[in-house]
């Protein structure tokens, strides 16, 4: 029986603690510096950056073959790639049409947008789901519900729907009654 499958001494575990906690701390400097933006919901290119990094931070833990530096270096490449991404996205509109997915009018004025619901895989129980958990009872009081980025459905009831001007560039595909 080979113990070293329980026990292989005190210097993988010695790495262990000591990439964790480089690890953790870089990626709290990282995330304190990048602010609010960073923490706030999620697009899909911040779920991929997010997994990515869990990803390589897991991966360099557990494998005593890997050096603290290159861990840190990782780490702070990733955040580094994606507040360029962020940066870019933020300047060109080119890019951000590449990088995110526009919010998607899936119900409007009393019409279930089939054509949306179908393209994104959702039901009309998604909607009523939707509108039961913004406090309304009926779709009567709904003007609008909106596929957003981070994957949420936005309900705009007929009370807060005002000038329309957050919608009505979403409606122009809107299906007729």
């Amino acid at each position: 029986m080979d113990i070293s499958q329980y026990w292989d001494g005190w210097e993988p575990i010695v790495h262990t603690l000591v990439t964790l906690v480089a690890g953790y701390l870089t990626l709290l400097v990282l995330l304190r510096i990048s602010g609010a933006r960073t923490m706030a919901s999620m697009t899909p290119l911040d779920l991929i950056i997010a997994v990515t990094i869990g990803s390589a931070f897991g991966r360099t833990v557990t494998a005593v073959d890997v050096p603290v530096a290159q861990t840190v270096f990782a780490l702070v490449l990733l955040v580094l790639l994606q507040w360029i991404l962020a940066w870019v996205r933020g300047r060109s509109p080119r890019i951000r049409r590449l990088l995110d997915s526009p919010p998607v009018l899936i119900y409007y004025q009393g019409n279930f947008q089939r054509k949306a619901m179908r393209k994104h895989q959702l039901v009309e129980a998604d909607v009523h789901t939707a509108v039961r958990s913004s406090s309304k009872g009926t779709l009567k009081d709904v003007s609008a519900v909106i596929l957003e980025q981070n994957g949420t459905l936005e309900v705009i009831g007929d009370d807060a729907v005002g000038d329309s001007s957050s919608i009505l560039p979403y409606t122009g595909d809107a299906e007729p009654a």
